[in-house]
């Protein structure tokens, strides 16, 4: 799976769990700054996440950003 096609699906992901519009997911796009992303919505997305690319990702993994998730997902999968 290429990141672009990775970056389509987390996008989407985000995007539904948070009630926003996708094209306001960028890969620049920061959890708690952009999104206004509380712990609970990233637990919610990290589930989902695990879910769909069938990969394990830990609370102390560095993610903050989009791109900072998709890498991450890239590397596992």
């Amino acid at each position: 799976m290429t990141n672009s096609e990775v970056f389509n699906k987390v996008r989407d992901i985000i995007a539904d769990q948070l009630d926003q519009e996708p094209e306001s997911v960028q890969l620049t796009t920061n959890f708690k700054q952009d999104l206004a992303a509380d712990s609970l919505d990233i637990f919610e997305i990290i589930n989902e996440i695990e879910d769909q690319f069938d990969v394990q990702i830990d609370t102390d993994e560095p993610i903050e950003t989009v791109n900072d998730l998709v890498e991450f997902i890239t590397a596992k999968a």
